[in-house]
């Protein structure tokens, strides 16, 4: 394909089931890139346009073409991610993790704070005194509605690690920041490079949620850190484990890293892409590269249809990262010779 960098040798479509219904998602879909450092994951959700999805694509070339960072540690420890399910699933999901950090979903569409209460209640009783609980309620609260359910779910939970993006706006997050005591974590506030810092200048947030592909891949997202000045939980864009792996690598080169990650993800899957997939032990990850492997690619690859819709999306996020439309003479959107595509971080902003 002409749009795909040259350094890029090979490409794969995927299409795996969740088990259960997770980000409103049945399904799974996405690519594999294959470069001279292994493989990359290109996986924009679907509502995401090229401009956005150019950054993700970002990720997968770094991945595939660069080594990951040194680690400065061989494994991280995860969090288990409890979808909103009913108490009795929730108390087995956290029981069988072997992970002593939960993330548990609330505020889910069409339920009410009641059956939040009862979720959190069961996966504290299944993790025991000394286990973490964080919440994740995906911007949907406004802010009067945030400091209610913080205050009835850290009840709950016997003390909430920290609330994960309670509202939409970082106006709102400050707010809601300054009228409860449980610390605040931005999410899909975080979008871009650019994004945390927004967060960290507004005193929006005590914890920044970073993933690898929005920000355009592992060596970017170590900068992004960095520059921030606030505490880093690394979590997963609900990857394979090849993109897990990438994630993997962020975590275990971060200088510090004091809170569980968000990378025990492949679980939710109904399969993988390999026969080795990144899978926690005794609550913890270790960092190492993934392949996929020919029958996992077989078993899981998508109708002619679905494929030739990567493609197109393949394409027109080259497009935008390639700088074609624009004659970029770097290669990517910001002019920058660095190979960065979205040019220096500007502390300042």
């Amino acid at each position: 394909m002409a749009s795909m960098s040259a350094s890029i040798e090979d490409l794969r479509i995927y299409r795996i089931p969740m088990r259960v219904r997770f980000r409103g998602l049945d399904m799974r879909t996405g690519m594999l890139l294959r470069g001279s450092a292994g493989w990359g994951e290109f996986s924009p959700f679907a509502e995401y346009g090229p401009a956005y999805a150019s950054r993700w694509l970002a990720a997968a070339r770094d991945a595939a073409t660069r080594p990951f960072p040194p680690p400065v540690r061989d494994d991280v420890p995860i969090n288990t991610t409890i979808p909103a399910v009913g108490p009795t699933q929730a108390h087995d999901l956290a029981s069988a993790s072997g992970c002593s950090t939960a993330k548990v979903k609330v505020a889910e569409s069409g339920e009410d704070l009641a059956t939040d209460v009862e979720r959190v209640a069961a996966v504290r009783d299944a993790l025991g005194p000394t286990g973490h609980i964080r919440i994740d309620a995906n911007g949907a609260w406004d802010v009067a509605t945030a400091v209610l359910a913080i205050a009835r779910l850290d009840s709950a939970a016997g003390g909430l690690e920290y609330v994960e993006q309670p509202c939409v706006t970082l106006a709102e997050l400050r707010e809601v920041r300054g009228r409860v005591t449980v610390p605040i974590a931005a999410d899909e506030s975080i979008r871009t490079a650019e994004d945390p810092l927004r967060v960290a200048a507004t005193d929006a947030a005590d914890v920044l949620v970073l993933k690898v592909q929005p920000l355009g891949g592992v060596h970017r997202a170590l900068e992004v850190a960095a520059a921030s000045g606030l505490p880093v939980v690394v979590s997963s864009a609900l990857e394979t484990s090849v993109g897990l792996a990438a994630g993997v690598a962020f975590a275990a080169a971060l200088p510090e890293l004091p809170f569980a990650c968000g990378l025990g993800t492949a679980s939710l899957l109904g399969s993988d892409v390999t026969d080795q997939p990144l899978l926690p032990v005794d609550g913890r990850l270790r960092v190492r590269r993934v392949a996929p492997d020919a029958a996992s690619l077989d078993h899981c690859a998508p109708g002619p249809d679905e494929s030739l819709a990567w493609l197109e999306r393949l394409q027109a996020a080259s497009a935008v990262l390639d700088g074609a439309a624009s004659g970029n003479p770097y290669g990517n959107p910001s002019g920058d010779p660095s190979g960065n595509p979205y040019g220096p971080i500007d502390e300042e902003s």
